[in-house]
């Protein structure tokens, strides 16, 4: 009888523990996947399937913890003491998950040429940016409640400058789109920039007719028609594309290689 009561006490207890990890994990991948990681940002980047791991053991860890250790005839004292290390245990593990998500969060998408690069902290390498982020112009500095910021890169102002990044670069070094110091507001200014280099998307979902559902779609939730719609590719640890409009705003992301389409020769156009 006694096994009976406390396994019934027990089981009622981590159902109950069960819902506050639910609760708590379903606000800290709110945070994780609506603010650091919007989309397309859950699927191009990493270190959000560790995340995912860890919270997901966290959840059930935090209950099968409590069904194990709950006994009601413990004293209040013991059974406190008991709750709180299973809380902190999933606090740590919690803590641990989105640590390695903040980590790994994009903060900028930058026009580079003919792409889009997606850059992380981890990107800058060993470089402290901080002071650098703190020049930046309101708008452009990263936040740790901001979403990924869009970004173009401005031309070298002296021949120095210039060398330094290009003698880097070709060591393995940081590029333009690792230095925050170059980046500039990806507004109209800027993006004929863009533009000179975008392909046209037609040319997308003829390499990759399996999209062409997809981009319809998004085309005519933004009523731009695919004559009229460009595309670039986008670097990171996943193919995706930006899809832009005729005044190169970026009005969403499709999946695909856009560097296998290939470049329009001049004898296209003859």
């Amino acid at each position: 009888m006694y096994v009976q009561y406390r396994l019934k006490a027990a089981i009622k207890a981590a159902f109950l523990h069960l819902i506050g990890s639910v609760l708590v994990a379903t606000l800290a991948a709110i945070l994780v996947f609506v603010v650091w990681y919007p989309p397309p940002y859950d699927q191009l980047s990493g270190g959000l399937k560790l995340f995912l791991v860890l919270v997901g053991v966290d959840v059930v860890c935090g209950p099968l913890l409590t069904l194990v250790l709950f006994d009601p005839n413990k004293s209040k004292r013991e059974l406190i003491i008991d709750m709180l290390l299973v809380i902190a245990i999933q606090l740590t593990a919690l803590g641990l998950g989105l640590n390695t998500a903040y980590q790994a969060r994009p903060l900028f998408l930058v026009h580079e040429v003919d792409r889009f690069r997606v850059i992380t902290s981890l990107d800058y390498g060993d470089v402290d940016v901080r002071e650098v982020f703190d020049l930046l112009n309101p708008e452009l500095r990263p936040q740790w409640m901001k979403r990924p910021v869009t970004v173009g890169i401005r031309d070298p102002i002296t021949l120095i400058e210039r060398q330094d990044v290009m003698l880097e670069s070709a060591f393995g070094g940081r590029d333009y789109s690792q230095r925050p110091e170059f980046y500039i507001p990806y507004d109209f200014g800027y993006r004929p920039k863009a533009m000179a280099r975008a392909k046209p998307l037609q040319d997308f979902v003829k390499q990759f007719p399996s999209k062409s559902g997809e981009v319809i779609k998004l085309l005519s939730k933004h009523d731009v028609a695919i004559n009229d719609a460009v595309f670039l590719p986008v670097l990171h640890k996943q193919e995706w594309i930006a899809i832009l409009d005729p005044s190169a705003k970026i009005i969403g992301f499709v999946a695909g290689d856009g560097f296998e389409v290939p470049e329009k020769s001049a004898s296209d156009f003859n």
